[in-house]
């Protein structure tokens, strides 16, 4: 990996800043805030004053992205972490102008995600419950990964960051905090209450130390678990399962949301369920169903 470039002193001091605001005043993650730092230290380098970032600075930095193989979504990405960016120095007066405003970008390619079919999760989930039988305490934990992740939809950070307080287990619900510390609750089925009532009655309590923190899931050393175990989990279970594909946790959280469109649930529902800030990125789930009724209909429609 090419380390990064360097940046004029008085440049780097207005990034910095531009990226404290982005995790203090407006919440986002440490991994966004860090996507933002490679994007823009990228834009920025070479500039010796940032009155010096226009319109065509812009262009050109687009187009080299664009010469070097970055595809559609990497270039609007970038489109946009440049506009946020001279958005925020316009308004706190570190430029005269906000030459992002007229920047344009491609739109961004949304790939269909690949998920497991129904089947195929069921039959997951059937053998992670029959690995369970013998309430060894560690098999017991990763059925509750397994039928939480899919049962509620929750990214892999929300997962591990869920503490015993946050089950209610009288009404089978989540309080789940996501992106930008925004909470949200989702709620589960019974397989994923049978599944908690067990891992809290006979797993968990075995894992426990003195000094466990109120984590829901731990490690095998008692600690909170780490997302890098859920996802070994996730994808030694999908592996024992013929012909499903190996798409890890997220690839839960999509299958969930496949399910319930395919099974006739309202968008804003499922929108809710996921956490997402915008119908339009919900609607991705619709395009994924339409686009197995297209492989349906080719193989049995007479004239397809």
């Amino acid at each position: 990996m090419s380390p990064a470039p360097e940046l004029a002193p008085s440049v780097a001091v207005v990034l910095a800043e531009f990226l404290r605001h982005l995790e203090l005043e407006r919440g986002r993650s440490p991994h966004t805030v860090r996507a933002y730092r490679s994007d823009l230290t990228g834009l920025l380098a070479g500039l010796t004053d940032l009155g010096e970032l226009d319109l065509p600075a812009l262009r050109r930095w687009l187009a080299a992205g664009h010469a070097a193989g970055a595809g559609r979504s990497t270039l609007a990405r970038r489109a946009a972490a440049a506009r946020t960016f001279t958005a925020w120095a316009r308004r706190t007066a570190h430029t005269e102008s906000d030459p992002g405003a007229r920047l344009s970008s491609p739109r961004p390619h949304h790939a269909i995600p690949e998920v497991p079919t129904a089947a195929e999760t069921a039959e997951l989930l059937d053998a992670a419950t029959s690995g369970a039988a013998e309430s060894e305490p560690l098999a017991l934990r990763d059925l509750l990964i397994l039928e939480l992740l899919y049962a509620t939809g929750v990214r892999v950070a929300e997962l591990c960051g869920l503490d015993v307080d946050d089950i209610d287990a009288g009404r089978r619900a989540l309080r789940v905090v996501g992106k930008g510390d925004r909470e949200r609750t989702v709620v589960y089925g019974v397989p994923a209450a049978e599944a908690l009532r067990r891992w809290l009655d006979t797993g968990r309590p075995v894992l426990a130390r003195p000094g466990s923190p109120p984590a829901l899931l731990l490690g095998a050393r008692g600690g909170r678990i780490d997302p890098r175990v859920v996802r070994v989990v996730v994808h030694r279970a999908l592996a024992a399962v013929p012909g499903a594909p190996d798409v890890g946790p997220h690839g839960l959280r999509h299958a969930a949301a496949t399910h319930m469109v395919e099974g006739g649930a309202d968008l804003r529902y499922v929108q809710e369920l996921l956490g997402h800030a915008k119908l339009a990125t919900t609607q991705l789930y619709t395009h994924v169903t339409v686009d197995r009724l297209k492989v349906v209909h080719e193989q049995a429609h007479p004239r397809a």
